[in-house]
């Protein structure tokens, strides 16, 4: 069983094509792959996005995000392997940051799994985003909820 979660640096590249190999490999069971990447949105509200900087309570969020994949794994025998990657920084529109891979024995445990992976990293974790566009600054509380906040470094951060 392969249960895996780190958080990258900012620079850190993830190959996908690497990412499925290795979790196919984790077991002979597994016959389903599902892999979810979330990256940096560059429209938000109607505003271009500028940036999308993580501020990260590392130490936590690292071991909750380890025993988020461990408990989804020990919960439904038929996911043979879950690996939990979140990246650290500031990120551009089109850059990725998280990373959800799951290998499952049917379709349906890998994208359940893989969908409460997110959901549970988003809520459970040390993770904050703070949102730089061209009206302004917010905290990005999730589910579409935006608060202004934050310092802005003036319209052209």
């Amino acid at each position: 069983m392969l249960a895996e979660a780190r958080l990258l640096g900012p620079e850190e590249e993830v190959s996908l094509d690497e990412l499925a190999r290795r979790l196919k490999k984790a077991s002979p069971e597994a016959g389903a792959l599902v892999v979810y990447v979330g990256f940096v949105k560059g429209i938000v509200e109607g505003r271009r996005v500028e940036r999308l900087d993580y501020e990260i309570y590392e130490e936590y969020t690292v071991k909750r995000m380890k025993r988020i994949a461990e408990e989804l794994a020990e919960r439904d025998s038929r996911v043979k392997a879950i690996v939990i990657y979140h990246r650290k920084g500031s990120f551009r529109p089109g850059e990725d940051v998280v990373y959800i891979g799951v290998a499952a024995t049917t379709r349906s445990a890998a994208f359940q799994t893989a969908r409460e992976a997110i959901d549970r990293v988003k809520h459970e974790t040390g993770i904050w985003k703070l949102e730089r566009r061209e009206d302004g600054v917010y905290w990005v509380l999730g589910e579409g909820r935006r608060i202004p906040g934050g310092k802005s470094e003036g319209k052209n951060r």
